[in-house]
């Protein structure tokens, strides 16, 4: 029997047209776009303020067109995984919404929450399930209305945060393209330095919560910034010594759009030139679940079949890890 790969065939993409950029946001909060650039390396992010617009809006903006570019017929797809931390509802899923809105009848969908490894841990999961022989058609989503959950006066955080989604189908092959290698990883050590404080079971949603902004994204950032250069940089390292990649047969690397300065610190472990590395944080910020996706979307028409992809990312939890792909089509 022939082994079954995993790989993806396309990639649909959407960002609000609302442009947040960081002269806007100095008259917001005691910033300036010197500091945001320096620190972040943040000009713009896209915000989905129309009112009553979710998550659900911008995936199925993505997905839709996502299936016109691979031409699928929506009955064909088997599966719908959407990775978020702002799903419309605490239920149902966001995933149901959009098959309700794609018009899939013969999928099952369920939302993964990872924060911003969602991304990884979804394909990873997708292409077990592929790989299975089980299912030949999954939509893998990453989105996040992150506006919704940022405290646009609190200046440490407020600049760094973006919306946006994107989406690729993953398809059975078995020639040798798809998901190769992953690692992906979790300690639980992350909760007191990146978390929502009110709104779950634990601290349920009240009058008190709502008074003292703890419906808001809590980060301690320098150490957020730590623990993310290290175990990016580290878990990058381990997935290209393990499937023989090094500076000269990486073709990309496709990092987590949190910080400019932990891509840098990626790419440096790497050896890895920048001409390399898809970026994309300056015109969208961190959009947790969306940046890798995003960056696919952004970067498709550059992508040759057969090129070497390693995907990296870190998120609340902590979560992180790095997937190796082997890209399957011309983006031309």
């Amino acid at each position: 029997m022939e082994k079954i790969n995993a790989v993806i065939t396309g990639v649909g993409g959407y960002v609000p047209d609302y442009v947040l950029t960081n002269d806007e946001l100095s008259r917001m909060v005691d910033t300036n776009d010197e500091w945001i650039m320096t620190r972040i390396g943040v000009k713009e992010r896209r915000i989905l303020n129309e009112e009553g617009l979710g998550t659900s809006y911008m995936a199925r903006k993505a997905a839709k067109q996502l299936m016109q570019k691979t031409q699928s017929d929506p009955a064909s797809v088997d599966c719908v995984i959407v990775t978020t931390t702002t799903p419309d509802f605490h239920f149902p899923s966001t995933a149901s919404i959009l098959c309700d809105k794609l018009g899939l009848k013969n999928a099952f969908a369920f939302d993964l929450q990872a924060a911003c490894s969602g991304f990884l841990y979804a394909m990873e999961v997708a292409a077990g399930m592929i790989q299975s022989g089980r299912h030949k058609k999954i939509i893998v989503c990453g989105a996040d209305k992150m506006s919704s959950m940022v405290n646009y006066d609190d200046r440490a955080t407020c600049p760094i945060f973006g919306d946006g989604a994107a989406c690729v189908m993953m398809e059975a092959t078995t020639e040798d393209y798809g998901v190769m290698d992953s690692i992906l990883r979790t300690d639980g050590k992350g909760l007191p330095f990146l978390h929502m404080k009110a709104g779950g079971s634990v601290c349920p949603p009240s009058y008190f919560t709502v008074a003292n902004k703890m419906h808001y994204l809590y980060q301690e950032g320098r150490t957020v910034f730590k623990y993310a250069v290290s175990n990016m940089s580290n878990v990058t390292a381990q997935i290209a010594e393990r499937n023989g990649l090094n500076k000269d047969n990486i073709d990309w690397v496709i990092p987590h759009q949190a910080n400019m300065r932990i891509i840098d610190a990626v790419a440096a472990r790497l050896q890895v030139p920048i001409e390399k590395v898809m970026v994309n944080i300056q015109r969208y910020g961190n959009t947790s679940s969306g940046t890798l996706p995003l960056c696919l979307w952004d970067y498709e028409k550059k992508l040759k079949k057969g090129d070497n992809l390693i995907f990296t990312a870190f998120g609340a939890g902590f979560t992180w890890g790095a997937s190796y792909v082997k890209w399957g089509y011309d983006g031309k």
